[in-house]
């Protein structure tokens, strides 16, 4: 019996469980916070926000969430073979951290630093402590299911709490106060690691490496180094040709072809196996397929799913109690350019018309030293500016002021040709002049003022003949996109949790057990129906002509929920039984790959529009791969049952 065993019990389980438990909470949720707000960060042109086109944001959205899903499979192999486990996870916890620290300064250094520090983090954390809780008990202990059943509700618990958090914090404060909340939060997990740091001692027992074992350099030599070299050559290829820049783009097209000598090898692999190996090795390639493509429905969440949430989805929120209404932000006035002629607008008194990149600055919360003298010149307009600190000074709308050389504008275009200007100062550290608000008396109360351009202000009350007015100082209140795409689907899963596992139970009982192989199938189909959900929402509110019910996106996350219970839990357990026990790390890594191909393809997906013939088209594919899968049953179902999987 390993000393693991002997540990004094904690409600029947191991002790160090409860603080792996904590820890892995504490990450999951700065994870899924950061998650869902980092694409709103990334567009927003009215809350400081960095106001990149959608397609850009996109980029960045799929790039990162790929890297998040690759590096795992490298922190692994280290952990395995250098660092050890619970080294592995305070290096992961740490960087992780300051990932998310970099996140709340806004500049632009600190944001791609900060990704960077968080992919780095998450591949040293996330496999790690999960091996850690496997460690914990015997091969043979019955606690063991149980155990990691106690660890996953940290995941969930962990999601639904981030996006209950961001929501607040940004609506009180900024998008960056959010990404510092969640290292705050990184820091309360290596905390707790930390203090247990003995009792998790028996946690931290590195795996035997036997002949044959694939190391670090053959993983390096074999897989990373042709990767990173068709990836480079592919980067710059893509960007030499005019069709791969006006679709998928030379990221992307990189991306993909950096994958061709991955994919290669783990084709060759099957073919070269030994007649013992090859129907377990060969039966994972569909397992892939399957996991890659629901993951790059999955992860939309983050990207389309939450573009279709903040620009397409009705999400008034009246109904918020006063006493929680920081869960509901005030209605900027893009909001209103598709919004019905129900929907009261704001007084137009307490919106200040000024030229597009005076509009872009205030956008960013940046004014310019130049633009703040032209508005106060501008005497007629009854516009007044305050100083930070002043008794009628709103810090809802306040700007810091920087000298006119260090405020940079860049302009971009998207796909459609329409125009995204983002703000930054450069040099990063450069020191505000000050900090101003803009006010305007409006029968006879001081409210303050928002900028917009000329053509923001027209598309207000472009279909707003005899809609009402909001009194002057009012604003209509919002859900947060996060709320809506944070919040239900780990809330589905655990409600839907229990009926599934029913489900599969009930058929086991009747003599017609559903196989791994049929859920996965099972899973796959739930998902195109899910999709398709999406596609009637968007044709019901005519491609993002008018704002469409929050009940489309509910329904969504819903049915999804059910395809991913059929399917997530699957994947990795097949490929720890069906894998050769000398190739399981790196058949556990072709997950991974397959995962962060998805993920790719999930941010290429997010810089389309949300549109129904998207969403069917996207359907179709899905519904392919579903196909594939059933052709493959036969297949998948004999190796399942040649090695007890």
């Amino acid at each position: 019996m390993s000393a693991t065993a002997q540990q004094k019990p904690a409600k029947g389980h191991p002790s160090g469980l409860f603080s792996l438990f904590f820890s892995e909470m504490w990450e999951r949720l700065g994870f899924y916070l950061m998650l869902g707000i980092l694409l709103l960060y990334t567009i927003d042109t009215e809350r400081g926000g960095l106001g990149f086109t959608n397609a850009a944001a996109a980029e960045i959205y799929g790039t990162y969430m790929a890297f998040v899903y690759f590096t795992p499979f490298i922190g692994g192999m280290i952990a395995d073979r250098l660092l050890g486990y619970r080294r592995s996870v305070l290096i992961g916890g740490l960087l992780l951290a300051a990932g998310y620290f970099s996140l709340g300064i806004r500049s632009m250094p600190t944001f791609y630093g900060g990704l960077v520090l968080l992919c780095l983090g998450n591949g040293f954390f996330k496999p790690n402590i999960s091996a850690m809780v496997g460690n914990l008990y015997a091969a043979d202990d019955p606690r063991r299911d149980a155990g990691f059943n106690i660890f996953y509700m940290g995941i969930n618990i962990g999601a639904t709490i981030s996006a209950l958090l961001s929501a607040p914090l940004r609506n009180l404060w900024s998008f960056n106060m959010a990404f510092s909340a969640a290292g705050v939060g990184m820091l309360i997990g290596v905390a707790v690691i930390l203090f247990n740091w003995k009792q998790l001692a028996d946690a931290d027992r590195q795996p035997e490496v036997k002949p044959g074992d694939f190391g670090l350099k053959q993983v390096f030599l074999i897989i990373l180094a042709p990767a990173v070299t068709f990836g480079v050559i592919g980067y710059f290829v893509g960007g030499k040709l005019p069709f791969i820049m006006d679709t998928i783009g030379p990221i992307t097209f990189g991306f993909l072809v950096g994958m061709l000598p991955v994919a290669g090898y783990f084709a060759n692999l099957v073919m070269k196996a030994g007649p013992d190996e090859k129907p377990g090795l060969a039966a994972l390639i569909p397992v892939y397929v399957a996991g890659g493509a629901f993951f790059m429905v999955l992860h939309l969440s983050g990207g389309l799913i939450t573009i279709f949430a903040e620009h397409n989805t009705d999400r008034r929120a009246e109904w918020v109690p006063q006493a929680t209404e920081f869960y509901a932000q005030k209605a900027m006035p893009s909001y209103f350019g598709n919004a019905g002629p129900d929907l009261p607008r704001p007084d137009e008194r307490t919106l200040y018309i000024v030229p597009d990149r005076t509009e872009a600055m205030f956008g960013a919360r940046i004014l310019s030293a130049s633009a703040v003298a032209e508005i106060r010149a501008d005497a007629a307009s009854g516009v007044a500016v305050v100083e930070a600190g002043a008794a009628d000074f709103d810090g809802t709308f306040a700007c810091r002021v920087f000298p006119d050389a260090n405020v940079a504008l860049s302009t971009s275009k998207d796909a459609h040709g329409v125009e995204t200007t983002s703000v930054k100062i450069e040099p990063e550290q450069t020191d505000a002049l000050g900090e101003v608000a803009l006010v305007r008396q409006v029968d006879g109360r001081t409210v303050p003022v928002i900028m917009v351009g000329q053509g923001t202000f027209d598309a207000v009350y472009r279909d707003a003949a005899g809609a009402a007015r909001l009194a002057p100082g009012s604003y209509v209140r919002l859900l947060n996109a996060e709320l809506l795409t944070g919040f239900l689907n780990p809330f589905f899963v655990v409600v839907c949790t229990p009926i599934v596992v029913w489900f599969f139970a009930w058929r086991v009982k009747l003599g017609k057990a559903v196989t791994t192989a049929r859920k996965i199938f099972l899973g796959m189909v739930i998902t195109t129906v899910a999709v398709l959900v999406m596609a009637l929402g968007a044709k019901v509110g005519q491609d993002g002509a008018v704002k469409t019910s929050m009940m489309w996106l509910a329904g969504y996350y819903l049915v999804i929920t059910f395809g991913e219970l059929c399917l997530s839990p699957m994947g990795l357990s097949l490929v720890t039984k069906l894998a050769p026990k000398r190739l399981v790390g790196l058949m556990m890594g072709g997950w991974f790959l397959s995962t962060a191909v998805g993920n790719k393809l999930s941010g290429f997906i997010s810089g389309l529009e949300p549109g129904t013939t998207m969403f069917v088209v996207l359907a179709g594919a899905i519904l392919l791969v579903a196909g594939f899968i059933f052709v493959m049953l036969p297949r998948l179902d004999a190796a399942i049952k040649k090695y007890g999987a």
